[in-house]
């Protein structure tokens, strides 16, 4: 696994053994960066990461200099995994928390430009983590959510859908806050 652009670009992700974490393939990160890179400037960027892991995609957020990135993991051992990660690549525009990633969203008093979900694709929350994020104001008008999920999920009934993109086995679905 590696950071596959901007200023940390090829640098490696390399989780301790036993890390049974499901990490973005790199294929799906490029595009995935590519989308966002034709919407956003990364620069004035606020980015959310729920459900961290290894913290594959904040890095990404990082490395495009986002103005700050939240990486939200609940387990110790990844969270903690994150942090020794970013400190050895001198980042500190991280934020890493160790909560739930659905309470986190019940009681989130920030805004996001960006917010990234990959829950466990066992889990079925998706709706869930969807109605948190817009029912609390947690994105910015003309943000996005992206929830990552395998192909046996079908989001298009919920608002704001605009796309899925599929990348091999993983699927990005967009859902673009348009400030109603």
């Amino acid at each position: 696994m590696r950071i596959v652009s901007g200023i940390l670009r090829g640098r490696q992700i390399n989780p301790p053994s036993g890390f049974d974490a499901r990490p973005t393939t790199d294929f799906a990160k490029e595009g995935l960066f590519n989308i966002l890179n034709n919407h956003f400037n990364f620069e004035e960027c606020c980015a959310l990461d729920l459900f961290a892991g290894s913290g594959n995609i904040s890095y990404e957020f990082v490395s495009r200099a986002c103005k700050s990135v939240t990486a939200v993991e609940i387990h110790a051992k990844y969270a903690s995994f994150i942090e020794r990660t970013a400190a050895s690549f001198h980042i500190t525009s991280l934020q890493v928390l160790k909560a739930d990633a659905y309470r986190y969203l019940q009681h989130c008093t920030r805004r996001f430009n960006i917010i990234f979900a990959d829950p466990p694709y066992s889990s079925g929350r998706y709706e869930e983590i969807h109605r948190f994020v817009f029912q609390n104001n947690v994105l910015m008008p003309d943000g996005v959510l992206i929830l990552e999920h395998n192909k046996d999920v079908d989001l298009r009934n919920l608002k704001y859908f605009e796309q899925t993109k599929k990348y091999a086995g993983v699927m990005f679905s967009f859902f673009w806050n348009m400030g109603e």
